[in-house]
């Protein structure tokens, strides 16, 4: 099994665990919660079946990704889905989201990715979970920030909040126009240009964007971004953890779309208490 090496300040660990002799990540930042980053060992095992290795009683929920910033709640999936034309011979549609939130104890929410962020989040004191696919496009328009809301909308506290940001690609391979970069970058620094907005981003302590040298091209760290987003809330850096895997650079461990061009996941899931 892969030792993972972490990269310098880490302050959490992650470590590889097995379920019928296939490898799973965890990290000690969720260690109350029942979860795992799936590797693509798993693969075409759906949650319905995964579930078996975290929580078997828990009950399954999952969304149709649509690369926004959609978040629902299990009883909102439930509404969407039932609100949507439906064919007999047919599997019943699912509710078109990227982030989940739980509302009751022993729901298993789940995300699927293959480069993207998959984001899990759980509040210590209440037991509750969220599970996020933060691509670019959902991390433009800050799909973690209005999970966190919804949190505390639903009675948490921002000293609570444990999060982490399993394998994806990272920011020294994955490749962008500027366009895309700066779009990204704006949320969380946006000036008057495009331009601008990348200079300004080079300018900052470990910097989501890295020189390219393709013209118009960037190297784009989502998650990086995704980390300065919850610091801009008030998230501290030790509620954070980011796993030190590469999508694209394990072909051993993770699909990537990147790399592959085939459309498979991996699967990342988190049980509430």
């Amino acid at each position: 099994m892969p030792v993972p090496l972490l990269p310098p300040k880490q302050m959490h660990t992650w470590h590889w665990q097995t379920w019928e002799k296939l490898p799973y990540l965890t990290c000690s930042l969720l260690k109350q919660w029942k979860h795992g980053f799936f590797s693509s060992a798993f693969s075409p095992r759906s949650p319905a079946e995964i579930v078996a290795a975290l929580q078997p009683e828990a009950q399954v929920y999952r969304v149709q990704q649509v690369h926004g910033n959609t978040v629902l709640t299990p009883s909102e999936i439930k509404k969407t889905a039932d609100s949507l034309p439906h064919e007999e011979e047919q599997e019943p549609p699912r509710a078109p989201a990227d982030g989940i939130l739980t509302e009751q104890p022993q729901q298993a929410i789940w995300v699927c990715s293959a480069d993207c962020t998959p984001v899990l989040i759980g509040d210590i004191q209440t037991g509750q979970t969220a599970a996020v696919h933060a691509g670019w496009r959902g991390t433009a328009t800050r799909i973690v920030p209005k999970t966190i809301a919804r949190f505390l909308d639903a009675g948490s506290s921002l000293q609570n909040l444990s999060v982490a940001m399993g394998p994806a690609i990272t920011g020294e391979v994955y490749q962008v126009s500027e366009t895309v970069a700066a779009e990204v970058g704006a949320s969380i620094y946006s000036t008057d240009t495009p331009e601008s907005t990348l200079a300004a981003l080079r300018e900052l302590p470990n910097p989501p964007i890295l020189d390219d040298p393709q013209p118009g091209r960037v190297r784009l760290d989502v998650r990086r971004v995704n980390e300065l987003q919850l610091e801009q809330l008030g998230i501290s850096p030790e509620q954070i953890a980011i796993a030190p895997h590469c999508t694209f650079q394990e072909p051993e461990l993770f699909f990537s779309y990147r790399r592959n061009k085939l459309k498979k996941v991996q699967w990342s899931g988190i049980v509430s208490f």
